[in-house]
């Protein structure tokens, strides 16, 4: 009996053994697309659409990563449902609170702009900075004057 026992937990050990394993094959492989796309984006020089596009897809595989790592690494992937719901339930409004105080942020500003004169000519003030062909950092008034362009340091 004690041998059956024996197997029995040499069999359950090179289980999570290979578990491990592909879950660790898994993260790696999630991160080197991360990666490539990340490097490809900032090479490529993308705008637009597509940059976006390939940002989302980052931020999806970055919580499919995420997920990995809480369910195998966290043991929570074995867990009763109960307290998995302690754990993602209050992460999930702690992600609604960032976005409704994101978005109640950005509504006040506009509303202060709409109402408020001051603050928005405040906030849309334009001050005056020197030019390519004004004066340059240490180059005297009268040189300006006779329009002589600033030397390059």
């Amino acid at each position: 009996m004690a041998q059956v026992s024996q197997t029995s937990h040499i069999g359950e050990h090179k289980e999570n053994k290979n578990e491990v394993r592909n879950v660790t094959i898994i993260l790696s492989v999630l991160t080197i697309v991360e990666l490539i796309l990340g490097y490809w984006m900032y090479v490529a020089g993308l705008q637009g659409f597509l940059q976006i596009f390939i940002k989302g897809v980052i931020i999806i595989l970055m919580l499919a990563k995420a997920f990995y790592i809480v369910t195998y690494f966290m043991h929570l992937g074995h867990e009763i449902k109960n307290l998995i719901m302690t754990i993602v339930v209050p992460l999930a409004l702690f992600i609604w609170f960032i976005i409704a105080f994101l978005y109640d942020g950005n509504s006040y500003k506009n509303l202060r702009n709409q109402y408020d004169r001051h603050h928005y000519e405040e906030s849309n003030k334009t001050y005056n900075t020197p030019q390519n062909d004004e004066k340059a950092h240490g180059q005297s008034d009268k040189a300006v004057e006779k329009g002589k362009k600033p030397q390059e340091h």
